[in-house]
């Protein structure tokens, strides 16, 4: 599957919207019948489109009410020191995200935590102790003002019935 149609894409927004839909919901609201709905799912998540499905959780609920921007600044960027970090950084559960990021900086990091004194032991424990870690640089968040892991797709849709 190279290129996706105007039914594709509507089955794409929709499971983003929710992906707890039957198969039977999903297709009356993209205009096919289930069995060509089901069809297109499978193919999407046989070509990668779909990667998977979960949960999402509210982290106040569970007690998770600091969410911290880490800048990760590594010793060194070469060899095989950089996978090592990046494999440790893989295995932490409170660390949610990871990128590298451009400018200063190796890393920029999400991490939860359930208040600021357990996130600065984690920090003083954990992060800094990291392989090829030199310096730490930490933001937290004030408040969200968007969280969403839907992505936009209307840049697919431009030029197609």
């Amino acid at each position: 599957m190279e290129t996706l149609d105007k039914f594709d894409l509507a089955i794409l927004n929709e499971l983003q919207k929710d992906a707890r839909l039957t198969n039977t919901e999903l297709a009356s609201r993209v205009g096919l019948s289930a069995a060509p709905c089901w069809r297109r799912v499978r193919a999407l998540e046989e070509s990668g489109f779909i990667t998977g499905y979960r949960a999402e959780i509210n982290r106040h609920k569970i007690g998770l009410g600091v969410l911290a921007f880490v800048r990760l600044d590594a010793a060194q960027s070469t060899g095989h020191v950089l996978p090592a970090l990046e494999e440790a950084i893989r295995k932490i559960p409170e660390v949610i995200s990871c990128h590298y990021i451009s400018g200063t900086g190796t890393f920029e990091l999400q991490v939860v935590s359930c208040d600021l004194n357990t996130f600065s032991q984690f920090a003083r424990d954990v992060l800094i102790n990291l392989p090829n870690v030199k310096d730490l640089h930490t933001s937290f968040s004030l408040g969200e003002v968007k969280a969403s892991s839907a992505l936009p797709l209307g840049h697919l849709a431009r030029g197609k019935a």
